[in-house]
């Protein structure tokens, strides 16, 4: 078996023609950019933009979101290029399948496992906080915390987190709501999208007119900003250079990035589009595109509303609900309103997050690379439902018993990485196949893929050493697996047999 074998672009296209296809196309152009927004606007804008504000970049986070916005832009027009010729289920593995060979494909399929399992998790964990702070605080800190988080109440109690279990309540609904199918999971997240952005645009317009010009100055954390106060009354020093200046705004765009991982989601979900060579792109892109807008006019009037460093200490679980109840006087509702939109809104990322985990794993099956439970169809909804009960033990457990800024962090490793291989990819099918017919066409190739792979791995680099490291024990026991199992029952083998479709197996 070589470990660089690959897969033809003939055998990519006849998986995902007709009979070689079983799960069903039902979503169009505008489904698309419904899910990609559906699994953008989450977490990452309400709650990590008042992470990456109160612990590096300050006011700055709006360049931080610059930078991450720019970093996704490189990726998603290589993205897209890619979803025009591929379009089958798998996204960013299946290209690395046909450009840089099995090997490469299983690490990026091992990566994107941090991508939106974690990606699930930590957006679980956000609901249970914000869900928590929507019932005034009623569910206790023990169990709706991870057992690695502690917090002193204002009686001076030292509480000590053991479950969270309102995470694992919304993981089990919406598995089973995949499960139910791909065009009703794409209604509900239609619906939850039009709620939310409206939200975001009522917070925007509302709270313009709260900015304080005083919390925007200075704009970047100076090296010798006073101390913050955290949640267990211990002091957070702004002096590391990540914490302040240009440091802090990289690094802020390391944590912010998590905010925009979900376009690449709409990938995911190429075999199940009607017209992906055309939708695709349009999908990828608008839902990118409309995000970094909204994303920019919200943070800076999130900054301008209430000083960074509250971010560090009251604000940090609910950080709008707390800007709007603290700042904005007279907008109760809008503080209550706010908080159930972004309950929806998380939801709409965790389900479409939960979707393209499945469809990746679904893929990975499908090739051998996994055991054939992954790729089992419900005889009635036509969806991977054996896949999905999996994730929500696997993904389950991590929103149970890890907190939002581990989750999030390696959620962020594993989905640069994707980006920096996307990127190579294009590189290497362009000198490869010159002539290949290219609905979308990545402009300005090599500059744009290089840059792509330059500035995503520029964030890479700024998160935190222990989340590096983390991720890297994550790829050795990726590449543990690799060797003992997937290496021996992929159906590349060295006789270059076709990859069997998911039907085939219900045959055998």
């Amino acid at each position: 078996m070589k470990l660089f074998v690959k897969k033809s672009l003939e055998q990519l296209t006849a998986s995902s023609d007709g009979e070689g296809t079983s799960l069903k196309r039902t979503l169009g152009a505008g489904n698309l950019v419904a899910l990609g927004i559906g699994a953008i606007i989450g977490a990452g804008l309400f709650v990590r933009t008042a992470a990456a504000a109160g612990g590096f970049a300050g006011n700055a986070v709006t360049i931080s979101f610059i930078v991450a916005a720019i970093g996704c832009a490189f990726a998603g027009l290589c993205y897209a290029e890619f979803a025009s010729i591929i379009p089958i289920a798998g996204s960013a593995y299946t290209y690395a399948y046909a450009t840089m060979g099995e090997i490469v494909a299983w690490v990026i399929g091992w990566a994107l496992i941090l991508e939106y399992a974690l990606g699930a998790a930590t957006v679980s964990i956000s609901w249970s906080e914000y869900a928590n702070n929507l019932l005034g605080g009623r569910i206790p800190y023990e169990w709706c915390h991870s057992p690695m988080e502690s917090a002193i109440d204002s009686a001076g109690v030292h509480h000590h987190g053991l479950i969270n279990i309102p995470a694992l309540v919304i993981l089990i609904l919406l598995s089973a709501l995949l499960i139910k199918g791909t065009q009703e999971s794409a209604t509900v997240n239609s619906i939850i999208v039009i709620v939310k952005v409206s939200i975001v645009l009522v917070f925007i317009a509302i709270g313009w007119g709260y900015i304080n010009p005083a919390n925007h100055t200075p704009y970047m954390i100076p090296a010798d900003a006073k101390p913050a106060i955290l949640p267990d009354g211990t002091s957070y020093s702004y002096s590391d250079f990540f914490r302040h200046g240009w440091g802090g705004v990289i690094r802020g765009a390391g944590i912010v990035f998590f905010a925009f991982i979900g376009f690449d989601a709409v990938s995911t979900a190429a075999q199940e589009a009607k017209n992906p060579k055309k939708d695709m792109p349009v999908g990828i892109l608008g839902s990118l595109a409309i995000c970094t807008i909204l994303y920019i006019l919200f943070s800076w009037v999130l900054t301008g509303v209430a000083p960074y460093t509250d971010f560090m200490h009251a604000g940090k679980e609910a950080s709008v609900a707390y800007a709007i109840s603290t700042y904005m006087h007279g907008f109760g509702w809008l503080s209550t309103l706010v908080t159930v939109a972004i309950l929806m809104g998380f939801s709409s990322v965790i389900l479409v997050m939960l979707m393209g985990q499945s469809r990746v794993f679904y893929t990975m099956a499908t090739d051998g690379l996994l055991p054939k439970v992954f790729c089992d169809l419900h005889p009635k909804f036509r969806t991977p439902y054996k896949s999905n009960m999996i994730l929500f033990i696997f993904v389950g457990l991590f929103a149970a018993f890890l907190p939002e800024s581990v989750a999030g962090d390696l959620t962020s490793v594993g989905t640069l990485f994707a980006f920096v291989l996307v990127c190579f990819g294009v590189i290497i099918l362009r000198k490869k196949e010159p002539n290949l017919v290219r609905p979308f066409k990545t402009p300005l190739v090599p500059l744009v893929p290089i840059l792509g792979i330059i500035v995503c791995a520029g964030m890479i680099l700024g998160l935190p050493r222990d989340t590096q490291l983390s991720a890297l024990a994550w790829m050795i026991v990726g590449l543990l697996i690799y060797f003992g199992y997937s290496r021996k029952h992929s159906k590349l083998g060295t006789l270059g047999e076709i990859i069997p479709t998911a039907t085939d197996f219900e045959k055998k």
